[in-house]
């Protein structure tokens, strides 16, 4: 501390910064069992809509006459 007894700007804010930093790295994003699985889910279900708009693209080819 200063010298009459008050915290300094620069004290006050080394104190600020420390205790962000603490914070954030608190807040870092653990990514357990359950949230893995989701984003496998969420990228079979994308792969399972690519296919059935392929199929659905594939029906009105074949309504219509081409083929491909």
């Amino acid at each position: 501390m200063g010298k009459s007894g008050k915290t300094s700007r620069a004290e006050l804010a080394a104190l600020l910064v420390g205790a962000l930093l603490v914070g954030l790295a608190g807040c870092q994003k653990q990514e357990g069992p359950a949230e893995k699985a989701g984003k496998e889910v969420d990228k079979a279900a994308e792969k399972v809509g690519q296919q059935v708009e392929k199929v659905g693209n594939s029906m009105q080819d074949a309504a219509r006459g081409d083929k491909k």
